[in-house]
């Protein structure tokens, strides 16, 4: 048991984790309040111009949006795994594994710049300067505007998941965590796992509702 991972104003190892996965709990839940804020905007204006957003997501790569998907589903495991290999005991597969969800994430991330590139070559930029030739339409640039704010703040979130990835994967070399202790990895994998289901969600309103 890891008794440094007691802080002083607790009486026991449970109760700490108990109040560190409430707060964790807590955050993630605004965060979750803020993205379904976004999901609730993007349902007014999608009724607002139902064929115009159709239209739009045509133009995004369906394909690139799908590998990305697969490339965060499959971060997500290696997290499961890491935290699984802390559970039983076997701590020195903790680090890599975590190394590759990191490898994975800093991946979506270059796909996700790759798209931009190509979105901005064609003119697609988002609000007001906005200036698609082949699709000039309000609804179109409202649809893409929308598309920058969500997976550019998704895109946020994945690159602080990296870091939290990152400072799991020092201390889990250092050997802070074993089959007792590893509640900073439960917590770590709850983020990410959280990262992950909003981009579940941005995918089929971006890609796949075409």
């Amino acid at each position: 048991m890891k008794t440094d991972a007691l802080q002083a104003h607790y009486e026991d190892l449970g109760k700490q984790t108990h109040a560190a996965r409430l707060g964790m709990w807590i955050f993630v839940g605004s965060e979750a309040l803020l993205f379904s804020a976004l999901f609730t905007l993007y349902a007014a204006y999608r009724v607002a111009y139902p064929g115009t957003f159709g239209e739009a997501a045509g133009h995004t790569d369906l394909l690139l949006g799908s590998i990305m998907t697969f490339v965060l589903i499959t971060s997500s495991y290696a997290v499961v795994a890491g935290l699984d290999a802390a559970r039983r005991g076997r701590t020195g597969r903790v680090a890599p594994l975590l190394a590759a969800a990191m490898a994975l994430g800093l991946a979506f991330l270059v796909l996700k710049g790759v798209e931009y590139t190509i979105h901005f070559r064609d003119g697609i930029f988002p609000g007001r300067f906005y200036r698609f030739e082949a699709f000039p339409t309000d609804g179109a640039r409202i649809f893409f505007t929308l598309y920058y704010f969500m997976t550019g703040l998704h895109a946020l979130h994945v690159a602080g998941g990296l870091v939290l990835l990152g400072a799991l994967a020092w201390l889990a070399r250092q050997g802070r965590f074993d089959a007792v202790y590893h509640t900073p990895l439960e917590l770590g994998g709850l983020y990410w796992h959280f990262v992950d289901v909003i981009w579940i969600f941005l995918w089929p309103l971006f890609y796949l509702l075409r």
